[in-house]
């Protein structure tokens, strides 16, 4: 299994802060924003990562990150030509990359603590399907793709950013894909806001029915506003604190 974080875009609700910089790269309390990704992905066990990042940011990375060895990672690098082309875009630079093994992904400014180690090891057995996490939270604000599941623990629907959201479970940024993604990836037609979304690769697994979802304790989004960046911080602080993380 190899591991995929995606740290491009262009980070519009995030400025002035990122007029000079990647907001990877933005503090979250003690670390830079890209460390949390970078941790969760070596805890689970997996060896070999491909940061996306946009080209104007690419060597900071480098710069910071180097080869992965402070991580136990070896640590590899591509660039997304087009910054505003979406999760799915990004994903299919990975192609080459990951050549036929199961993909954990995970987004480069999603803050959580979750273990995914077990969660890993199981999907890696499993022949193919994937894997979305969520977390409940109050989904009313129009801001996550929500995941509706049954009473069997099926999903039953995913919808991004729905009006009328069916359940209280938001979509993060965590996902594993089996080596059939970017054939799916390939078959994605541009939203209306001109990106390949997330959410309609992983209706393409709900669809066949292989579609799972695990729930996480917390998570936040530290990219989104000023506001979730500031929330990001303060929790980070306060679970150091209490030796939570």
């Amino acid at each position: 299994m190899k591991g995929v974080i995606l740290a491009g875009g262009l980070a519009t609700r995030l400025r002035p802060l990122t007029w000079v910089t990647n907001k990877h790269l933005l503090p979250v309390y003690n670390k830079p924003m890209i460390y949390y990704p970078l941790e969760a992905i070596a805890q689970a066990g997996i060896k070999e990562v491909l940061l996306v990042s946009s080209a104007d940011h690419a060597g900071d990375f480098a710069n910071l990150l180097k080869n992965g060895d402070d991580f136990g990672l070896r640590l590899y690098y591509a660039i997304q030509k087009n910054p505003t082309g979406g999760i799915a875009d990004g994903l299919s630079l990975a192609e080459e990359f990951v050549r036929g093994k199961k993909i954990l992904a995970v987004l480069g400014d999603n803050i959580f603590s979750f273990n995914l180690k077990k969660i890993a090891n199981t999907f890696k057995s499993k022949k193919n399907g994937a894997v979305v996490f969520g977390v409940e939270m109050d989904t009313k604000s129009r801001q996550y793709g929500v995941v509706e599941i049954g009473k069997s623990g099926k999903v039953l629907s995913i919808e991004e950013k729905p009006e009328f959201p069916r359940s209280k479970i938001a979509q993060t940024g965590i996902y594993m894909y089996d080596e059939r993604v970017f054939d799916f990836i390939k078959k994605l037609k541009p939203s209306a806001r001109g990106q390949l979304e997330v959410t309609d690769l992983n209706n393409s697994y709900l669809r066949e029915g292989t579609l799972e979802c695990e729930i996480i304790n917390w998570w936040i989004d530290a990219g989104t506003s000023h506001s979730e960046l500031l929330r990001a911080n303060n929790m980070v602080a306060e679970k150091v604190r209490k030796g939570e993380l």
